[in-house]
C-alpha cells in the first residue's frame, strides 16, 4: 500500500508544526538579540549555523530509514526534542541578558538540540513520504508538504509578531510555550497510525553507510544536484538573519513589525509554491527548470529593490518588496523540490532515503553557512559604512549568487522534465 492523499495531507501537518518552532528561532529570538539586547548579528548567525552544521548527520538517517521501519518514533522523538531546544533557546535568551556566559552555554545547547530534532524528524519524514508515496504523487506530494510548511511558518510569525508587542520576557516564555506544545501534539495526531497501515516489507540492506553514501555520491545526477542545492541555498538563506535587525535599525520598524514582516516574507512564499503549483501541476505550463530558473533571477531582482529602498528609510515600502522576494523564493523552492523528490526515485534502488538526507544536508550547510556569511558580512560592513549601505551591499550580492544559481541550474537540470508530475524514471 502507498500513502492516499489524506495521509500526505496529515504528514504535511508535521511539517507545518516544524516550520512554526523554527521560525521563533530564526525570527523573533534572532531580533531580540540583535536589536534588544544589542549583540553582533553575527551571534544569532553562529547559534543558527550550529543548529544547521549538526544536520549534516541527515544522510545517516536517510540510510538508516532505506532499511524500513519504525520512522514514526524518530518523527515524534524529533519533534519533541525540537520543542524543548527551542523552548530553551527561549530561556536562553532571557539569561542573555543578566550573563553572557550563562546565556551562551545555554543557548548553544539549545541550539544543538533543535538541530538534532530537526535532523531526525524531518529526515524521517521525507524518508517516509520518498519510500511509501506512489512515483506519480511524489512531486505533488513534497509541494502539498512544503506548502503547509510554508503556511505555518506565515501563521506562526504573524500571530507572535501581533501577540508579543509590547515585548516582556514572561511573555516571549508564554508565547514560545505555546507554540511548542501545539506542535508537539500535532505531530503525535498526524503521525498516528500512518505507518502501521502501509505494507512496505524490506529485506535489511547490509551495505555499509559509507559505501552507500558513496555509491550515490557517483550518480551523476545526485552529485550535480547535491552541488545545485547548496548554491542555492546559500543565496536563499544570507537574508535569513539580516531581513528583521535591517527593518529595525534602517526603517524603525518594532519587534512585532519586524516579525509581522517575516510572516508577510513567507505569506508571500505560500503564494509564490501556490501559483507555480497550480500552473506546473495542475494546467501543465512550463517545465520545473524554466521555474527555477525564473525564481532566481525573479529573487535576485527583488533583492536589488530591497537594497535600493535602503537610502529611503522609514517611508519606503519594504513591506511590499519583501513579499515580492517571499513570491520568487517560493517559486524557485516548490521547483527545486519537485525535481528532488522525482530524483529520489532515480539511480540505484532502496537509497530514497539517503538521497533526501544528502540534499537535506546540502541545504542545512548552505542555510547555516549563508545565514552565517550575511551575517558576519554585516558587522563588518557596518563598521566601514552607514547601516544602509552595510546592509545593501550584502543584499546586492546575495543577488549575484541567485543569478549564477540560474545560470547552473540552465546548465545542469534536465530539460525533460515537464511538469511537478513527471513519474521519476521515465
Amino acid at each position: 500500500m502507498t500513502l492516499s492523499w489524506f495521509q500526505i495531507f496529515r504528514l504535511g501537518l508535521v511539517q507545518m508544526a516544524l516550520g512554526a518552532i523554527v521560525v521563533l528561532t530564526t525570527s523573533t529570538l534572532n531580533r531580540l538579540m540583535v536589536v534588544e539586547l544589542s549583540l553582533p548579528a553575527v551571534l544569532p548567525g553562529l547559534l543558527v549555523a550550529l543548529h544547521y552544521g549538526i544536520q549534516m548527520t541527515r544522510p545517516h538517517w536517510g540510510f538508516a530509514s532505506d532499511a524500513g521501519g519504525h520512522r514514526t518514533r524518530w518523527i515524534i522523538g524529533g519533534m519533541a526534542m525540537l520543542a524543548f531546544g527551542a523552548f530553551l533557546a527561549a530561556i536562553g535568551v532571557l539569561v542573555l541578558e543578566s550573563s553572557f556566559a550563562a546565556g551562551m552555554v545555554i543557548s548553544v545547547i539549545a541550539y544543538a538540540l533543535i538541530g538534532l530534532g530537526v535532523g531526525a524528524s524531518g529526515t524521517s519524514l521525507l524518508a517516509l513520504l520518498a519510500t511509501t508515496t506512489a512515483p506519480h504523487r511524489r512531486a505533488a506530494a513534497a509541494t502539498i508538504t512544503w506548502l503547509m510548511m510554508i503556511f505555518g511558518i506565515a501563521v506562526t510569525a504573524g500571530v507572535v509578531g501581533k501577540l508579543i508587542d509590547p515585548y516582556t520576557p514572561q511573555l516571549l516564555i508564554k508565547i514560545v510555550g505555546i507554540v511548542v506544545l501545539t506542535a508537539t501534539g500535532l505531530t503525535c495526531l498526524a503521525v498516528w497510525g500512518v505507518e502501521t497501515k502501509l505494507i512496505a516489507v524490506r529485506q535489511p540492506d547490509p551495505t555499509p553507510f559509507r559505501q552507500g553514501l558513496a555509491e550515490v555520491w557517483q550518480e551523476r545526477k545526485a552529485r550535480n544536484f547535491t552541488l545545485f542545492v547548496f548554491l542555492s541555498m546559500t543565496a536563499y538563506f544570507m537574508q535569513e538573519l539580516i531581513l528583521e535587525p535591517y527593518a529595525g535599525l534602517v526603517f524603525a520598524f518594532t519587534p512585532g513589525q519586524s516579525t509581522s514582516l517575516s510572516g508577510a516574507q513567507n505569506g508571500g512564499v505560500f503564494i509564490g509554491m501556490l501559483t507555480v503549483g497550480i500552473l506546473a501541476t495542475g494546467l501543465k505550463i512550463g517545465a520545473l527548470r524554466h521555474w527555477v530558473i525564473a525564481g532566481c533571477l525573479g529573487s535576485a531582482a527583488a533583492l536589488a529593490v530591497i537594497a535600493m529602498l535602503g537610502p529611503v528609510g522609514p517611508a519606503a515600502p519594504l513591506t511590499p518588496a519583501v513579499v515580492g522576494l517571499g513570491f520568487f523564493n517560493g517559486m524557485f523552492a516548490v521547483a527545486a523540490i519537485g525535481s528532488m523528490m522525482a530524483l529520489a526515485g532515480q539511480g540505484r534502488e532502496q537509497r530514497e532515503g539517503t538521497r533526501m538526507g544528502l540534499w537535506g544536508a546540502a541545504q542545512a550547510v548552505a542555510a547555516g553557512f549563508g545565514g552565517l556569511v550575511g551575517a558576519g558580512m554585516v558587522d563588518v560592513l557596518r563598521a566601514l559604512f552607514t547601516d544602509t549601505q552595510a546592509f545593501g551591499s550584502v543584499f546586492l550580492f546575495e543577488a549575484t549568487l541567485f543569478v549564477a544559481a540560474a545560470t547552473m541550474a540552465a546548465k545542469i537540470m534536465d530539460r525533460r522534465m515537464p511538469s511537478a508530475t513527471l513519474v521519476p524514471g521515465e
